[in-house]
């Protein structure tokens, strides 16, 4: 095996190179405003150092040049992580395996494995792997349109062998012996780079840019009339001295120091931690939910399902466990409970030994799966869980699936589909003659049959005594929540041919199988989850409609008020009906690909539903694409499913889908509360600076400050509260739907109640503040612009707190749990005491007392009341 690999190579894309940690530092310094402040901040050192020399002339410039290092590192180490993340899930998102025969044995195996020589089993659904050779198979149709752009399918037989990587298997399954892997593939050499990117902005980024893009024309607009305002004070003031004509550095400093705050004021006001807040809280939620048995394989997902307000399930697989097991049959119209150790055993000494036969010649002929003998010498089943249970059921017959096998020649397959809802095939006997074998759905096969074995072994015609006995039968088993299977031959003329399709009618029932499929633990609970969330689920099946109502009942989806229908009965309504009948199916039974796509559809147009579809097979891709979120089978789902989908479901569980639920709204309500948080810091800082300017002539926030402020409501806070957990509240919400406003008039009120009270202490501070605290002397300015700073900071920092709840009162619950936040909270208070302590020439603060300190920290948890009062005052929601 190795070597082959150094021969051969490794099946495995070369992918583009991930980009540097350096590419997203220079990436950060491209923003225009940290630019425009570069600028200042090199004109302010050339004039003061000047002025005043070294060291004292470099404090405001260099004060700005740290200031935009830090925010710039910051952005990058968090883009770095970003793209790092998205590296992880990208090979999350490549794990596919296959069955494979390698050295006489046959396993799964992942796809990046393969190398010539490995013989592949293929189905219905599954993408080539790897370049081939066709070595045996039946009605095998190839969609090579990914790699020729020719929408036409291909058939795949001995005389047109070739298979080619990255194509799909539209029908048919086959076994290819790989020929060529990896770069030296046809796929691999047109795309010599293979890459799904991460960089796609969902709805709600774009949402948030044009809110972002909106508040920074206000801010602009602020920014010039506070730039305006303070230049016309400046010139006023020197009109009055007389120096309107000598202009000396520290005039020119001045005006430096007016533009940098005007410019800071747009770097405040543009919000541009919006879009990271959604990336960082998708991404979180993305990682999280990778360990609940969820991979997000396009960001917007975790949003869109946080706004669900339907989900359509597929039953087999999904609400139940797709571990089948046959636990009833009629065989010769004898009824017999199988699922007990020695039942079956029994059943052949009371039906006769052609009978048996005839049954086993179906159970291990008519079928995609084998019975193998693995490494360890031990038998082992493979194939779809239906094949699967029949296999079994056969084996405990005492039957030899090899010796029976061996025993005839197969001649031709027709594998199932969702539109027969049946699979057939021809045998050549050795002893003469040709036999077809049918299995599928039973109402479907038994109107295919006009003769039944009887008691006796013999087939005798259908009469209507014995279709009743067969269709109460297959009601009964139904009613039980067992999946029934029919079971027929039909001697062909030797005048068949391999080309001829399989005849329709004329078949002899073999008998009927109930196949139980139990429900999955945790289901109803989960169901009744959704339901008092407001979240409608419905299923969507190719089973009998009793099948599909038994369980529905169980898992507590269909109930009094509900409506169960059939796939062909939904096809046959007019619009009209179909409007007033579709927001009460519970249930629909023997649906068709078409008939799930169309309810997708209608729920999705007419009803203005935000969709969540789930699904496994190639037929189920129409309808996942048309839902807002496509959520496909991991385990039992085709790679076009997978590939049609947006979140995999790893463990094929429904649990699992409301899990994904629950952090979709958990993204969602985390950015409402930083967009309530960044906003209530917007509108203070925008109001402080520009009343103050026009007011004083100064502003009491330098450029410095501003942009340390900025770094706590962008970074920071996009760290703290969007990587809030979800809890079980989120699920006794309604949903948001589609319609549903983003910024709600709870968050309206959140935001101005505490911008009011914010800028009223900062109105204070410059109002008395300098009486209240005995403030004299030349820097009585200074110390009361670090205490205004001072407090301002504390009241984002509590403010924050508060927002982690934007209707509950109390706010502290949990908040150790997050080690994020409580970390974030942390760095923030250590770095504010660094700057006003220790950094006074670079930030433009000077060291407070222990009672100014007292003061600042006070205003700040007294907002935390304010906030719990705002969220008693109510508001139409």
């Amino acid at each position: 095996m190795v070597r082959r690999q150094e021969i051969f190579g490794i099946n495995k894309f070369t992918e583009s190179e991930a980009r540097s940690f350096w590419v997203f530092v220079w990436e950060a310094f491209q923003d225009m405003t940290l630019m425009i402040l570069g600028v200042c901040a090199f004109v302010s050192l050339i004039v003061g150092l000047a002025m005043e020399g070294w060291p004292k002339g470099a404090h405001d410039g260099l004060g700005i040049v740290a200031s935009i290092l830090l925010v710039v590192f910051v952005t990058a180490t968090s883009d770095y992580r970003q793209s790092l993340q998205f590296k992880d899930l990208d090979k999350e998102k490549k794990k596919i395996e296959i069955q494979v025969t390698r050295s006489g044995y046959r396993h799964k195996m992942s796809i990046y494995d393969l190398l010539p020589g490995d013989i592949v089993h293929l189905s219905l659904g599954d993408q080539v792997p790897a370049d081939g050779l066709f070595v045996s198979g039946f009605s095998v149709v190839i969609d090579e349109s990914s790699l020729t752009g020719e929408s036409e399918p291909v058939m795949s037989t001995a005389e047109s062998p070739f298979l080619l990587s990255g194509t799909k298997v539209q029908d048919g399954s086959c076994k290819m012996m790989v020929t060529t892997v990896g770069m030296r593939t046809q796929w691999g050499k047109l795309m010599a780079t293979l890459s799904e990117g991460g960089d796609d902005e969902t709805p709600l980024q774009v949402k948030l840019n044009g809110v972002a893009t909106i508040i920074g024309k206000i801010g602009l607009f602020f920014a010039v009339v506070t730039f305006a305002v303070l230049v016309r004070k400046m010139f006023g003031r020197k009109l009055l001295e007389g120096t309107h004509w000598s202009w000396s550095g520290d005039d020119a400093l001045e005006l430096l120091e007016y533009f940098a705050i005007a410019v800071t004021i747009v770097v405040v006001a543009v919000p541009e931690g919006l879009p990271l807040a959604v990336t960082l809280s998708l991404a979180f939620a993305m990682k999280k939910m990778m360990n609940d048995k969820a991979l997000v394989r396009h960001l917007a997902a975790c949003e869109t399902m946080g706004s669900a307000t339907c989900i359509c399930s597929d039953k087999t697989g999904t609400l139940t466990t797709n571990r089948m097991t046959v636990v009833k049959s009629c065989i010769c119209l004898n009824v017999k409970e199988v699922s007990k150790v020695g039942n079956a055993s029994n059943l052949c000494s009371e039906i006769p030994d052609s009978a048996v036969k005839l049954l086993l010649q179906s159970l291990f002929n008519n079928t995609g799966g084998e019975v193998v003998v693995n490494k360890r010498g031990k038998r082992e089943i493979l194939g779809t869980p239906t094949d699967a249970a029949l296999l079994e059921f056969g084996l405990s017959l005492g039957g030899d699936f090899q010796a029976e096998r061996n025993a005839s020649k197969l001649i031709k397959v027709e594998p199932f589909n969702s539109t027969k809802k049946q699979m057939g095939v021809v045998l050549e006997l050795f002893d003469g003659g040709l036999r077809a074998h049918c299995k599928g759905a039973s109402e479907i096969v038994l109107a295919s049959c006009d003769k039944v074995i009887n008691s006796n072994g013999e087939a005798v015609p259908l009469d209507d005594a014995s279709v009743n006995h067969l269709k109460v039968t297959i009601e009964s088993f139904a009613s039980e929540a067992l999946r029934t299977l029919c079971l027929a031959y039909k001697e062909l003329d030797n005048g068949f041919s391999a080309e001829d399709p399989i005849p329709g009618s004329g078949f002899t029932c073999i008998g009927i199988v109930g196949i139980k499929d139990p429900v999955r633990p945790g289901v109803k609970e989960s169901v009744a989850l959704c339901r008092s969330a407001g979240i409608t689920v419905r299923m969507v099946t190719g089973d009998n409609i009793n099948t599909a109502k038994a369980i529905a009942r169980e898992c507590g989806i269909l109930t009094d008020d509900g409506i169960a229908i059939e796939g062909p009965d939904f096809r046959e309504k007019s619009l009209e009906e179909l409007h007033e009948l579709i927001p009460k199916i519970q249930v629909m039974a023997r649906s068709s690909p078409l008939d799930k796509h169309t309810l997708v559809k209608h729920l999705r147009t007419t009803f203005d539903e935000v969709v969540a579809v789930t699904g496994d097979g190639t037929n189920d891709a129409p309808a996942l694409h048309e839902a807002d979120i496509g959520l496909a089978m991991g385990i039992a789902g085709t790679e076009v499913a997978k590939e049609s989908a947006d979140v995999i479901i790893l463990d094929d569980n429904f649990s699992t889908i409301v899990t994904v639920a629950r952090w979709g709204r958990s993204v969602y309500i985390n950015i409402q509360k930083f967009v309530q948080f960044q906003l209530t810091v917007n509108v203070v800082a925008l109001i402080v600076n520009f009343t103050s300017a026009c007011m004083t002539g100064s502003a009491p926030l330098t450029a410095v400050q501003l942009l340390w402020v900025n770094m706590i409501m962008d970074t920071l806070g996009a760290l703290a509260l969007a990587t809030e957990p979800p809890n079980d509240e989120l699920m006794k919400r309604t949903p948001v739907g589609r319609r549903g406003n983003f910024i709600t008039n709870v968050m309206w009120r959140n935001i101005l109640g505490q911008s009011l009270y914010q800028f009223l202490v900062i109105w204070f501070l410059q109002s008395i503040g300098k009486c209240v605290f005995g403030l004299d002397g030349s820097d009585s300015d200074l110390v009361l612009n670090t205490l205004i700073f001072n407090c301002f900071v504390f009241c984002q920092v509590f403010n924050e707190i508060s927002s982690r709840e934007m209707e509950k009162i109390d706010v502290l619950e949990g908040i150790l749990d997050n080690y994020v936040f409580v970390l974030v909270i942390s760095c923030t208070v250590f770095f504010q005491i660094i700057i006003i302590e220790y950094l006074g020439a670079f930030a433009n603060t000077t060291p407070l007392t222990f009672g100014q300190w007292f003061f600042s920290i006070f205003v700040g948890f007294l907002g935390m009341p304010v906030a719990a009062g705002l969220k008693m005052i109510p508001v139409d929601t």
